[in-house]
């Protein structure tokens, strides 16, 4: 758990993903398009990304556990989080909030 918080700390906008996962993707390309920096970790090729994954999965109700998106420093979610944000108006203000966007 610590780990995961400590990595979640580092930037703004953090998402643990796997490389194979579609809907990882899709987070990733969105916040790219929204011109936001974004630290990602890949659990499939990181060090003790299994132990990692296992922790994700106890703090998210889904499995896999990813995309697991954290913006300033909390838990936002997974693609159903996030999409709702997004299309609620509401992500752009969470960005800029947390300093990862200056729209």
């Amino acid at each position: 758990m610590d780990k995961v918080l400590e990595l979640a700390s580092q930037n703004a906008v953090v998402i643990f993903s796997l490389t194979s996962c579609c809907m990882c993707h899709s987070i990733k390309s969105l916040f790219c398009d929204l011109g936001v920096h974004i630290a990602t970790h890949e659990l499939d090729e990181v060090p003790r990304g299994r132990e990692i994954e296992k922790v994700l999965g106890g703090l998210m109700d889904q499995t896999p556990p990813v995309p697991a998106v954290f913006i300033g420093r909390k838990l936002i979610g997974s693609t159903k989080e996030v999409m709702s944000l997004h299309l609620g108006g509401e992500l752009i203000p969470l960005l800029k909030a947390a300093g990862a966007i200056w729209l």
